[in-house]
């Protein structure tokens, strides 16, 4: 996929993006694919997917976000990084980020947003820290640890199938106030079972929202974006 063919998807998804905003996802491939010669964060082989695995993606969940009134779109202008008194800077810890995915295609889309990158893995975390650096996203911190490791409770989790579900929500059940988003591909109902089971969390507590409901392509079908919220609470803007 080229930067053109991306442009024209996310404009038409989120047609408040600035033209800044654009140029600093065209800046993103040259950067990743700079320091993917140095430290290898993404396969070597993916790399000319870069746009369509990983930037979109991404956005996947900022896609959702915006179609559930997650942020609701009275507050959208955020994409354009107007001022939205009513809105709380929201904050949003990336788990197991690798290079800074979704954290940082997050990061660009609402820069009102307050973004930890944390990964355990201190190479990925020197190419996030300098990507971000790089863009200028004073909105992103990124932090070498462990998730469970973390002193602060953040208002959201977001995370790209660094483990099973089952796995994953011990790392961060004390790390967020309101809803864990997960990128996750394949069958994912025995997992969500699973997950259910062993932590005992409520019916209904659990929602899934199918990729390609926004992206075409083989690359999409059979991925979701996987909410998991807290007490039935799924945002600071849902009664």
């Amino acid at each position: 996929m080229t930067f053109e063919e991306f442009s024209r998807i996310v404009r038409a998804e989120f047609p408040d993006l600035t033209d800044g905003q654009m140029e600093l996802f065209r800046r993103m491939e040259p950067l990743y694919r700079d320091w993917n010669s140095r430290i290898n964060v993404i396969s070597r082989k993916d790399i000319d997917g870069f746009y369509e695995h990983h930037v979109l993606h991404s956005l996947a969940i900022a896609s959702y976000w915006l179609r559930e009134g997650i942020i609701p779109s009275a507050s959208a202008s955020a994409l354009a990084g107007a001022e939205v008194h009513s809105a709380p800077c929201l904050s949003v810890l990336d788990v197991g980020t690798g290079g800074g995915f979704p954290g940082i295609p997050l990061a660009v889309m609402f820069p009102q947003m307050r973004f930890t990158l944390c990964d355990s893995v201190g190479k990925k975390t020197i190419v996030a820290s300098a990507v971000a650096e790089a863009l200028g996203l004073d909105n992103v911190t990124v932090v070498n640890a462990r998730a469970e490791s973390l002193p602060a409770v953040y208002d959201f989790v977001v995370s790209r199938a660094v483990t099973t579900l089952e796995g994953f929500y011990p790392w961060v059940r004390d790390r967020f106030k309101y809803s864990i988003f997960y990128l996750k591909g394949g069958d994912i109902n025995e997992e969500i079972a699973l997950l259910m089971a062993r932590n005992r969390l409520k019916k209904g507590s659990v929602r899934t929202w199918r990729v390609d409901n926004w992206l075409e392509g083989e690359y999409f079908q059979e991925k979701f974006v996987i909410q998991i919220e807290k007490d039935y609470l799924c945002s600071p803007f849902v009664e």
